[in-house]
């Protein structure tokens, strides 16, 4: 899984801090440092951190194919 902030975007409300601790972490009160391809292990947490950002600067990349519902059979 690949992780990238945009951090001209971001703008410090540490709701991915709090979500996901190990993959994301503030320095001082506005530096945000994250982990940029964090353990498969984090992917729920990581997911929750980036649809919880209030201005959207989280991506998630390589999750998709893991996470799309099963098509369902024609009856």
């Amino acid at each position: 899984m690949k992780v990238v902030v945009d951090l001209f975007r971001c703008e410090g409300y540490a709701q991915c801090a709090f979500l996901a601790p190990e993959a994301f972490r503030l320095h001082g009160e506005e530096a945000l440092l994250y982990d940029p391809n964090p353990d498969d292990a984090q992917r729920d947490q990581v997911l929750r951190a980036a649809a919880a950002c209030p201005v959207q600067a989280i991506l998630v990349d390589g999750l998709e194919a893991r996470h799309t519902p099963a098509e369902a059979s024609p009856s």
